[in-house]
């Protein structure tokens, strides 16, 4: 296997150091749960550096020509291309995800770099908005500035992905930023420091710290951070959010889901099993927009759950380089063992359980892809984000019930429709409380569209041009006419 030790992790005013939090993270390979690769944590003193770094070179890099910026994106892309194969390889060995879904992370990653240099180019060309203001002898003009130096702190399940969403939008505004990828998957983004000194990016614009939550609490408190943007979990979100109101900063938080797949009786079949099982079934479940529950009509309930339970019959769950690969591990001993008790709970609460239900023996962390029957909408299996291959199905009799059992969740992050009928399927998605809704198809997120959600689901949007408006600062300018 490859050495993928790092004594270097650290990457501040461009230039690798070792890292002085004093403890080393052991990366492990959910496929074995062996220990593959080893990382030197970040001291808060070095935190303390990089933000500073950030804050130094944001002057010159938020004067930069919208066209010099496009350039270095793109040149984050053709770098993360160069890397494509040792990049796959990596998140298969780390996050266990098969090769086609590390494949796909890789082809988002590049794909996010390169539309917001053209975002760039394209609004450079027309840079000042004029707005009215109902006559008179003043005239207004808007312009949309960077916000400054911005802490950036990403999860474990899409490395590389959540943060080419973040590092993309902020450096194309004028920003400058200190990533903190998770200390469960530390190692992919690196190659982030590695393409900035390949490409000349001037120092400071990016900087990489590693390691745990101490890391990521003194990103939180830095004082040279004008904005901190966090992706993960609702509880560690909340310290995020508490953290940056002590200073009045601005946050965007992109938090949990329980999101609902809708089928209807004249709905496609093949289709629905499809978009079903993408949905649930994709990266182990460990999935943000994981459309855990399904909510099917009475009528093709038992024909769909038959087909679904075929389809996890037929399902190969193992490792990322097996011959065949379905669907891998999930990440972390921690997730596999949360899984594990949502597991005991159905089984105390009576699920009915269709298929799986149970962790799988031997060596690493996997967990069998599971169906469970009319759950109790008070179950913490139909209410509560599990972060897993883990479906709770309910059957509905008409569009009204359908609706009110979708939007009966703490949740909002997105949602899925199935149906024959597409003005009912608009209907539908029109009246779902989420922030992003795929119909008739299985989840697929482009660089153009919004990504956010409502309720406790996060704060702000990213992606598309509201993904770059998240980093810059509305200035008016009203003037004698």
């Amino acid at each position: 296997m490859t050495n993928y030790d790092r004594d270097h992790t650290t990457f501040i005013d461009g230039v690798w150091e070792t890292g002085l939090g004093g403890t080393v993270l052991e990366v492990a390979d959910p496929s074995t749960g062996a220990v593959f690769a080893r990382a030197r944590t970040t001291s808060e003193r070095q935190v303390e550096c990089a933000a500073a770094a950030a804050a130094r070179a944001f002057g010159p890099w938020a004067r930069l020509s919208a066209g010099d910026r496009a350039g270095y994106l793109r040149g984050f892309a053709r770098g993360l291309e160069s890397r494509a194969a040792e990049l796959e390889a990596l998140q298969m060995v780390n996050s266990g995800k098969p090769r086609i879904e590390a494949s796909i992370d890789l082809g988002d990653a590049i794909a996010t770099f390169d539309y917001y240099a053209d975002l760039i180019e394209e609004r450079a060309r027309s840079p000042h908005a004029e707005t009215s203001l109902g006559g008179g002898s003043h005239r207004g003009r808007v312009r949309h500035e960077p916000i400054g130096p911005v802490g950036l702190i990403v999860p474990w399940n899409f490395p590389l992905v959540t943060s080419a969403w973040k590092i993309a939008p902020a450096l194309a505004a004028g920003c400058t930023a200190v990533l903190k990828p998770s200390e469960a998957t530390p190692l992919a983004e690196l190659c982030y420091g590695d393409i900035a000194r390949e490409i000349g990016l001037p120092a400071g614009v990016l900087n990489i710290v590693t390691g745990a939550a101490p890391v990521g609490k003194a990103l939180t408190e830095a004082r040279a951070l004008r904005k901190i943007s966090f992706t993960g979990s609702n509880a560690a979100g909340a310290k995020v959010m508490a953290a940056a109101a002590t200073r009045g900063l601005p946050v965007s938080l992109e938090l949990g889901g329980k999101s609902a797949i809708i089928v209807t009786e004249d709905a496609d079949l093949d289709l629905a099993v499809e978009c079903v099982a993408a949905g649930i079934f994709f990266n182990a479940g460990q999935v943000c927009s994981a459309t855990s529950r399904l909510l099917v009509h009475e009528a093709v309930e038992a024909k769909l759950l038959e087909a679904l339970v075929e389809r996890v019959r037929g399902m190969a769950v193992g490792s990322p380089f097996a011959g065949r690969c379905d669907m891998g591990p999930l990440t972390t001993l921690a997730q596999l063992d949360k899984v594990n008790r949502y597991f005991a709970a159905a089984d105390a609460g009576g699920c009915d359980c269709l298929a799986g239900g149970h962790r799988l023996d031997g060596p690493g962390y996997f967990a069998a892809p599971t169906i469970y029957r009319d759950v109790d909408v008070s179950s913490p299996i139909w209410t509560e984000e599990i972060f897993g291959p883990v479906l709770a199905s309910r059957r509905f009799r008409n569009d009204d019930e359908a609706i009110a059992l979708a939007n009966a969740s703490e949740f909002g992050l997105a949602g899925s429709i199935v149906a024959g009928d597409p003005a009912r399927a608009d209907r539908l998605a029109a009246r779902m409380e989420a922030g992003h809704i795929w119909i008739n198809t299985p989840q697929i997120v482009y660089p153009q569209s919004a990504w956010g959600g409502f309720k406790s689901s996060g704060i702000g949007r990213e992606l598309g041009p509201w993904g770059l408006a998240s980093y810059q600062g509305v200035k008016h300018i009203t003037a004698a006419a």
